[in-house]
């Protein structure tokens, strides 16, 4: 019987340089989207496609995540107690899940996070879920992800068409056959290529099915002159053995690990909010008029 993908993981170990100084002592997954940290959205995506196990792979100054993911006896009391049944019914929402913690001690990249939850993962296919992207929750890109696998069960990546002045930013495929609307087997990737070098624009974004091949892979690559070992390569490695797939997602990506991207997602998810987004669209309009 095929093993069926119940485990998510969450790589949460970067410094967050981009934030700073906001994430010199806070974890920069730990920012706030509207009303919750911008790693929640992960997990409760993932949570909607039926997964309950979750790794986060950490590092230093990273305990507030453990922290916002245990239950909280002495708040959930006090909104007990004063009625506030509404909030207390948000805060144990998640409540039922399992969390577990590994620490990633030096920063070797994501390749190396990767590899960092093969004690938790064992022999089971799992999903990795990228924080810095946020995809909007009407869309259902790992809903969509996993029952790919669980056709063909081979890994599969989440792809996005970029401008071609975005290329360098990004792991690029090549790609092969495309087998059905929007799903291509990958001939080839690339790690963050120049524009006149990239194969395509379709751009690896940070939702991946992937199964434990892949951690003989990244065992055996070679780190870069970075000295960080790259998921790119490893998947690079294993599709010498088994297909992988590349999944084209047309719905709505926000790039939440810069600024700009962070202020669109803060913006765009206000106003999807039934409680805030009549008086924040009315704000936003009194500034672009200028009153």
């Amino acid at each position: 019987m095929e093993k069926r993908v119940k485990k998510a993981i969450l790589p949460a170990a970067g410094l967050g340089t981009r934030f700073l100084p906001a994430t010199k002592a806070s974890p920069k997954e730990m920012l706030p989207v509207v009303d919750k940290p911008m790693i929640q959205y992960a997990v409760e995506e993932a949570n909607r496609c039926g997964l309950e196990e979750f790794l986060f792979i950490t590092g230093k100054y990273k305990r507030a995540i453990e922290d916002h993911f245990d239950s909280a006896f002495e708040l959930e009391e006090n909104l007990r107690k004063k009625g506030k049944d509404a909030l207390l019914e948000e805060v144990q929402r998640l409540n039922h899940l399992n969390f577990a913690y590994i620490r990633q001690r030096h920063p070797l990249g994501l390749g190396h996070a990767i590899l960092c939850a093969r004690p938790f993962v064992k022999d089971e296919p799992f999903a990795v879920l990228l924080s810095d992207d946020i995809i909007d929750p009407d869309d259902n890109l790992l809903g969509r992800m996993i029952s790919i696998y669980d056709r063909l069960l081979c890994p599969v990546i989440a792809l996005e068409a970029v401008p071609e002045d975005d290329v360098h930013r990004y792991g690029i495929i090549e790609k092969g056959e495309e087998i059905e609307d929007g799903l291509f087997r990958i001939k080839d990737l690339v790690e963050k290529p120049h524009k006149k070098d990239a194969p395509s624009n379709l751009a690896i974004i940070g939702r991946y099915i992937l199964t434990p091949d892949i951690f003989d892979a990244l065992q055996s690559v070679q780190s870069g002159k970075d000295g960080e070992i790259q998921l790119t390569d490893g998947l690079k490695a294993i599709m010498g053995r088994i297909p992988l797939y590349g999944y084209l997602f047309k719905g709505k990506r926000y790039d939440a690990g810069d600024k700009l991207g962070f202020l669109k997602a803060t913006v765009e998810l206000a106003l999807k909010d039934p409680k805030l987004s009549v008086p924040f669209r009315r704000h936003l309009d009194s500034i672009v008029r200028g009153t």
